[in-house]
C-alpha cells in the first residue's frame, strides 16, 4: 500500500478507535486528593473493587497522555483506572500540569509547561506513599508499578528515571525509586525519534520550549537519555498506530540495549494507539496483564 494511502487509512481508524476510547463516560474516583495548590495538582484514587480477601494490594499509578496538551485530562484514563480496579489493583490516576490553552479560537495548545510539567509528576511520585496510605488503605505501596499511556507513558518513563537524572536537576533523587516496575503504554519514548517522525504535531519539541531549548533540556527529559535505569520496564506498543508510531518503541528500545538493558517489548498487531486503554479492547487486558507480571 502507497505511504500516503496507508497515512489516510491509519489516520482514520486512529480516529475511530479515538472515539471508542472517549465514548466511555469517565469513572467518578473513590477519592481525591491534592499534592500542590494548583487546580492540577490532584489524584484521584479507585479502590480496588472487590477489596482484597486477605492484604494488601499492589498500587498502580497511572499518567494519562494527550500530546501534554492542556485539553486532555485525567478523565479519559478513568475507565482504564476502574478497569485495573476490578482486577484487584490499587490505583493512582494523576493529574498534572499541561500546555496552556492559546487564547485564538481554533488554535492548538501548546504541549507541557516546562518546567511545571516535570515539576509536577516529581511532586505526585514523592507524595503519593503518604496520599494513598490515606485513600486506599488496601494499597501496598511497596508494590508500586508505574504506568502511561503516548506523553504519559513518557513521563512514568522519567519518572522511574529521576535517579539517573544530571545531579544539578531539581527532580534528581539520590536512590532509585521504589518501584516494581514501569509499563508504558505506546510512549514518547525518544524524543529526537519523535520530533523526526513528527509525533503529535512537534508536540515533544514543544514541551522542552522549542528548538532553541531542545538539546540543551533533552538531558533532563529524553527517557533514552536516562539509560540506563536499572528499574524493570515493558513497552507495549501497538504496530499499526500512527499517532505514536512504532518506530519511537523501537528506537527506545534498540537504546535500552546499547546501554546494557533489555527491556520488555510487546508488539500487538493488529492494535493502533487507543486500544492499549480502552477497556472494551483486547488490548487494554494486555496491557493490564503487563502491569500485573510486575506488580504481583
Amino acid at each position: 500500500m502507497p505511504d500516503d494511502a496507508w497515512r489516510s487509512e491509519g489516520a482514520a481508524r486512529d480516529a475511530a478507535e479515538e472515539r471508542s476510547l472517549l465514548a466511555h463516560p469517565p469513572v467518578p474516583p473513590d477519592a481525591t486528593a491534592s499534592y500542590g495548590d494548583h487546580p492540577d495538582q490532584v489524584v484521584d484514587f479507585y479502590a480496588p473493587h472487590p477489596g482484597p480477601a486477605e492484604g494488601p494490594v499492589p498500587l498502580v499509578v497511572l499518567l494519562h497522555g494527550g500530546a501534554w496538551r492542556a485539553p486532555y485530562d485525567r478523565r479519559h484514563l478513568s475507565p482504564f483506572a476502574a478497569l485495573l480496579a476490578r482486577r484487584g489493583f490499587a490505583v493512582a490516576n494523576v493529574e498534572y500540569r499541561r500546555g496552556r490553552p492559546l487564547p485564538e479560537p481554533g488554535g492548538t495548545a501548546p504541549a507541557g509547561r516546562w518546567p511545571e510539567t516535570f515539576d509536577d509528576v516529581a511532586a505526585a511520585c514523592d507524595a503519593l506513599p503518604e496520599l494513598a496510605a490515606a485513600a486506599l488503605p488496601a494499597a501496598d505501596p511497596g508494590r508500586t508499578v508505574l504506568a502511561g499511556h503516548s506523553a504519559g507513558g513518557h513521563l512514568a518513563l522519567w519518572a522511574a528515571a529521576r535517579h539517573v537524572l544530571p545531579a544539578d536537576s531539581p527532580w534528581h533523587i539520590r536512590r532509585p525509586p521504589a518501584l516494581r516496575g514501569v509499563v508504558a503504554l505506546a510512549p514518547i519514548a525518544d524524543f529526537r525519534t519523535a520530533e523526526e517522525l513528527g509525533v503529535c504535531s512537534g508536540a515533544a519539541g514543544q514541551l522542552l520550549g522549542g528548538p532553541g531549548q531542545f538539546e540543551a533540556r533533552l538531558p533532563y527529559a529524553d527517557p533514552v537519555a536516562l539509560l540506563p535505569t536499572g528499574i524493570a520496564t515493558t513497552v507495549v506498543q501497538g504496530r499499526l498506530d500512527t499517532e505514536v508510531p512504532c518506530e519511537v518503541a523501537l528506537a527506545f528500545a534498540d537504546a535500552a540495549a546499547r546501554a546494557g538493558e533489555l527491556p520488555g517489548l510487546t508488539l500487538l498487531d493488529g492494535t493502533g494507539h487507543y486500544p492499549l486503554i480502552d477497556p472494551s479492547s483486547d488490548a487494554s487486558a494486555t496491557a493490564a496483564e503487563e502491569i500485573a507480571q510486575l506488580a504481583w
